[in-house]
């Protein structure tokens, strides 16, 4: 028996509540992990609040939180190759097994061993939030030297996406809360405080050539309000809000198998890629893990401590 957090019915936080489950047994294609630390994104009150259903896997409530998770295998299913017993790992629980627990399994064609030299708590970042800016900046593909606004700089993807751009060659200019000033100019970024006023006449002075790609963070009406300053609409991603496709735009393509959650680690390991991991959470104080990112109070990265 292990301990996790769960639900047993869609809601809010009152319906997570800590539970005891066998460990889980590994299906063919995956691998079972004593999970040292989970990474907490936006995806999971998602699917606590029932959006998103079909992650997970068809098995009945009491369902666990979370997607993401770095651990050592101690168990491997059928038709899995390239994963030993003892194995460094982090990758995607896509199957509705859980990661806010101390143990559970990962989808093995989405779970890639942590390299020699990288903690297990920024490879437990990566699998959601790493691959994410790696698959925007891939799909807007712009050259060396052109400028990419990025909406909402200040989390945890968006510091990502800022910092690999950085790496890239490309102007950064990035809209945030006025707490998220320090870190994101600490990076290069070009800050526009979006509560001080016309946010696209703060952008239009912070790059008076104008902007040739926008990484989207934030969707809504913040979206509707910098999707227009891209030269082309086209040039315009957006990580959560599948309605910039109205604007012209386009939704971020995800790639999550194992060759890109490797290229993220190697981005990683030299340093093009850094997640800021704001928060470090033991498994009994979850919930408060989680409400950090629900409540949008975080400025980097949020993990689970679990081992």
């Amino acid at each position: 028996m292990s301990e996790a957090w769960g639900f047993s019915r869609y809601g809010g936080p009152e319906v997570q509540e800590l539970i005891e489950r066998p460990d889980p047994v590994p299906g063919p294609d995956e691998v079972g992990i004593r999970v040292d630390v989970a990474g907490v994104n936006p995806l999971d009150y998602y699917l606590r609040a029932g959006l998103v259903p079909g992650l997970d896997g068809g098995r009945p409530f009491p369902l666990v939180l979370g997607v993401e998770a770095a651990g050592t295998v101690v168990t491997v299913g059928e038709h899995v190759d390239g994963f030993e017993v003892g194995d460094a790992v982090f990758g995607l629980a896509l199957t509705g097994g859980g990661t806010y627990a101390e143990t559970t399994v990962l989808s093995a064609a989405n779970t890639a061993r942590i390299p020699t030299g990288l903690p297990t708590a920024v490879a437990a970042t990566l699998p959601v939030a790493g691959t994410t800016a790696v698959d925007a900046l891939d799909q807007l593909d712009l050259p060396a030297g052109a400028t990419v606004l990025v909406n909402g700089v200040g989390g945890g993807v968006g510091s990502a996406v800022a910092r690999l751009a950085v790496r890239r060659g490309l102007r950064v200019v990035g809209t945030g809360s006025p707490a998220k000033r320090g870190v994101a100019e600490a990076i290069g970024v070009r800050f526009v405080d979006y509560t001080a006023g016309d946010v696209a006449t703060a952008v239009h002075t912070a790059a008076p050539d104008g902007v040739d790609g926008v990484v989207d963070l934030v969707g809504g009406a913040s979206l509707r309000t910098v999707a227009p300053l891209a030269r082309d609409p086209h040039d315009v991603i957006a990580v959560g809000d599948p309605s910039v496709t109205e604007l012209g735009g386009r939704v971020v393509e995800r790639r999550l198998d194992r060759e890109s959650l490797e290229r993220a680690a190697r981005l990683a390991l030299d340093g093009s890629l850094e997640l800021r991991i704001t928060d470090v959470h033991p498994l009994a104080d979850a919930p408060a893990a989680l409400a950090t990112v629900e409540n949008g109070h975080t400025a980097g990265k949020v993990v689970i401590a679990v081992t």
